[in-house]
C-alpha cells in the first residue's frame, strides 16, 4: 500500500523527542511520501531541515498560514517569494482565510491570501489551503482569481456537501483527513456522492488524530485509521481506494 499525507507538521516541535520514529513509523505502514506546508516565518528552517533529512520522501510547500499574519506580513510575503525563487516548492500554503478566534486582521489575511493566489498562478503550483469560519469570503476571492490558472486543496474539509461543491465545482480537490472518522463529521453523510479522483488524504499533524487516536498527538502514520475508514464508509477495498487518492495527489502535485 502506498499513501500520501498532503499536509503533516512533522517538522514541529512537538516531535523533536521522536520525529525519526515517527517517520519510520509512517514509511512502515506505507505512508510513502509527507508533503510539508509551512506555517511562518519561524518554520522555514525546520521545515528544509527535515526535507534535506528525508529527500525521497517528504516534500515542501511555501506560505503564510492565517492565523500568522500579522503587522509584518508584507515583509514576511516578501521574503518567502524570495525563497519560492529556488524552485524546491511543489505548492503554495499553507494559506487561506481563519476567522474562528480572531478577525482583528481581516483585511491583512485576505490581502495576504491574495497575493499567494497570485503566485501560485504564476508559478503554476497547486495550493494548500485553510478556510475556517470564511467561506463566503473564501469563495468570493476564489471566483474572482479562478482563471483557470488555481488549483489544490482545501485542506481539513468539514463542510457541507453544498459547499463541497462550491469547492469542486472552482476546481479544487478535498482534503480528508481525521476529523472525518468523527462521529458528528457530517462529511461521512455524503461521501459516495464525491468524485472520487477529487479526493486527497491528510493528517495535519500533529492536530485532529483520527479514531481511533484520538485526543493523541496526530502523526503521519495515522493516515492509515483514515484512509480505512473511508474506504469502509466507500465500500471499496482499502489498497484501491489508497491508490487511487496516491494518484490524484500524483497528479495535481506533479510528483
Amino acid at each position: 500500500m502506498y499513501l500520501i499525507d498532503t499536509h503533516t507538521h512533522i517538522y514541529d516541535h512537538q516531535y523533536s523527542l521522536d520525529r525519526n520514529d515517527a517517520m519510520q513509523r509512517a514509511l512502515e505502514v506505507g505512508v510513502k511520501m509527507m508533503l510539508l506546508p509551512n506555517v511562518d516565518a519561524s518554520t522555514i528552517a525546520p521545515m528544509l531541515d527535515l526535507h534535506e533529512q528525508y529527500p525521497d520522501c517528504t516534500r515542501v510547500m511555501m506560505g503564510l498560514q492565517p492565523e500568522e499574519v500579522k503587522e509584518d506580513y508584507k515583509e514576511v510575503l516578501a521574503a518567502m517569494e524570495k525563497e519560492l525563487e529556488r524552485g524546491i516548492y511543489v505548492g503554495v500554503g499553507e494559506v487561506g482565510l481563519d476567522f474562528y478566534w480572531d478577525a482583528s486582521y481581516e483585511k491583512e489575511q485576505l490581502d495576504a491570501f491574495e497575493t499567494q493566489l497570485d503566485w501560485a498562478k504564476q508559478l503554476h503550483l497547486p495550493l494548500s489551503i485553510h478556510c475556517r469560519n470564511a467561506f463566503d469570503k473564501m469563495v468570493k476571492l476564489l471566483e474572482k482569481k479562478q482563471d483557470g490558472g488555481l488549483c489544490g486543496i482545501m485542506h481539513c474539509f468539514t463542510g457541507t456537501e453544498e459547499e463541497a461543491k462550491v469547492y469542486l465545482d472552482l476546481g479544487f480537490h478535498l482534503g480528508l483527513g481525521g476529523v472525518t472518522t468523527y462521529k458528528n463529521c457530517g462529511v461521512k453523510d455524503y461521501l459516495p456522492n464525491l468524485p472520487l479522483d477529487r479526493i486527497v488524504l491528510e493528517t495535519d499533524a500533529p492536530y485532529l488524530a483520527p479514531v481511533p487516536c484520538r485526543g493523541k498527538r496526530n502523526e503521519p502514520s495515522f493516515l492509515v485509521h483514515t484512509a480505512k475508514r473511508i474506504a469502509e464508509i466507500l465500500q471499496m477495498p482499502l489498497e484501491e481506494f489508497a491508490a487511487a487518492t496516491t494518484t490524484n495527489t500524483e497528479t495535481l502535485f506533479q510528483l
